[in-house]
């Protein structure tokens, strides 16, 4: 099925959507939540060595929150999604709910601010694992480093082409759109705003696709 998607196929819409939110939750969890990664564990095993050099600002325990609390979520998605994305995205709204209303009803001051870390993660592994399942190439919606390589990779100048490329640019476009309006609101301090704009999408995505039979 991935591998014959189109860039204008209802499951790769979706995918577009979910690579915005990604680039919306890790502006949250990285400007609001200690400079932590929810969708991005590459990014928070780097923090992790940054903060045991002693770097200022960076967090060993958020950074591990979030690596653990995403494996647990992607060890969930067998099961609670069998590789459908419709009950992963319904999971994930749910998910994000949760961290706003936290934030909303007791804020993300120091301890607290590790559970909102572990919820959006857990969102984020639920749906990583999913996503990966479906096999869509160039359209992981939590990371782009294989695909700015593919889109650099198969240029003219290096003597190669792809029917993917005009993939690879809308997924770097979209995640850099999605950043815009968390950074936005955690600097304007609505972070919990920013939570309800995430799950808000979510919700529209999961309304808009349909599994296919």
């Amino acid at each position: 099925m991935g591998a014959t998607t189109e860039d204008g196929d209802p499951l790769a819409l979706a995918l577009f959507g979910l690579t915005a939110v990604s680039g919306l939750i890790d502006a949250v969890s990285y400007l609001g939540l200690s400079h932590v990664f929810a969708a991005n564990m590459t990014g928070n095993v780097v923090v992790i060595g940054f903060a045991l050099a002693g770097a200022p600002g960076f967090s060993v325990l958020g950074s591990l929150t979030s690596l653990a609390a995403f494996l647990l979520g992607a060890a969930l998605a067998g099961r609670l999604t069998l590789g459908r994305l419709r009950p992963a995205l319904a999971a994930e709204t749910l998910l994000h709910l949760a961290a706003a209303a936290v934030a909303f009803a007791f804020g993300t001051g120091g301890a607290l601010q590790y559970g909102v870390i572990a919820l959006l993660a857990v969102a984020m592994g639920l749906r990583n694992a999913t996503v990966r399942s479906l096999g869509v190439p160039d359209l992981t919606t939590t990371v782009l480093t294989m695909t700015l390589t593919g889109l650099a990779a198969d240029t003219r100048l290096a003597g190669r082409h792809s029917p993917h490329q005009r993939r690879r640019v809308l997924a770097a476009l979209t995640m850099t759109a999605g950043t815009v309006p968390g950074a936005l609101l955690v600097l304007h301090h609505h972070l919990p705003w920013a939570l309800v704009l995430a799950a808000v999408l979510t919700a529209a995505t999961a309304v808009l696709y349909r599994d296919r039979a």
